[in-house]
């Protein structure tokens, strides 16, 4: 059944088994035959499948596995990678980017808080020292697997109240949700704390945003820093040519 979902290999061609192979599962999760998370079925049943060997079958999903396109967890198998697409055409919460590819959203907090503004927020948000700012914490999942961390810092007088935030920052925000934003990347290894948080291997690579909002009015309403997972986010802007 697997074999007639996702394809055979071609006869007569000339290239290693393993890469024949490699180029039938990719073509595949490209083509979404293969759906994001789905587990693949254990190599020995590749190998019967395909009639081939198990170190062929190793060696072409181990490639898979360095291009991101698959992952490993130990002692449950391979999975197709659950790689989301963010493009930055336009403004959108981490909320509303999941529900418009059809993932389910949802948030493990860490913690809410209230305080005084610190010297690096301040700067950030254009606030006065004393200034109050709620600060929100969490992990932010899509179909229940880890995305990224994320750490957020608006001004009190932008929110009703700290529970005012439920799912989605920018909603909870109403008449004060960013119409600009600025944002800076950089790539980063993770720390032992947050691929814990994340469930993810040690040191893994992933992608740090720092992310400011602002009003119709100017003011900066959203101080912003985010780790995103590098094996499940693809960040796509498309650049054009001014007219001449």
């Amino acid at each position: 059944m697997f074999v007639e979902r996702v394809g055979t290999l071609t006869k007569g061609d000339t290239a290693p088994l393993y890469q024949q192979l490699q180029r039938v599962l990719r073509n595949a999760i490209e083509r979404q035959v293969l759906a994001p998370a789905e587990a693949l079925p254990a190599e020995r049943d590749l190998a019967i499948a395909y009639n081939v060997s198990r170190v062929t079958v190793r060696k072409a999903l181990d490639g898979l596995v360095d291009a991101r396109l698959l992952t490993r967890k130990q002692g449950a198998g391979t999975f197709v990678a659950a790689r989301v697409e963010k493009n930055f055409a336009t403004i959108s919460s981490f909320t509303e980017d999941m529900l418009s590819r059809g993932r389910v959203p949802r948030s493990e907090w860490l913690a809410r808080t209230e305080g005084t503004v610190a010297p690096e927020e301040a700067m950030a948000l254009g606030l006065s020292p004393g200034s109050q700012v709620y600060r929100f914490t969490r992990i932010r999942y899509a179909d229940n697997v880890s995305m990224a961390l994320e750490y957020a810092t608006v001004p009190a007088s932008s929110l009703p109240s700290l529970d005012a935030v439920t799912e989605s920052l920018y909603d909870a925000l109403g008449t004060d949700r960013p119409v600009r934003v600025l944002q800076r990347f950089r790539a980063v290894l993770f720390t032992d704390e947050q691929s814990e948080l994340l469930r993810i291997e040690r040191n893994a690579p992933g992608l740090e945003i720092e992310r400011r909002g602002y009003t119709q009015d100017g003011r900066t309403v959203e101080f912003t820093k985010s780790w995103y997972r590098g094996d499940a986010y693809d960040f796509v802007a498309e650049l054009n040519v001014p007219p001449a």
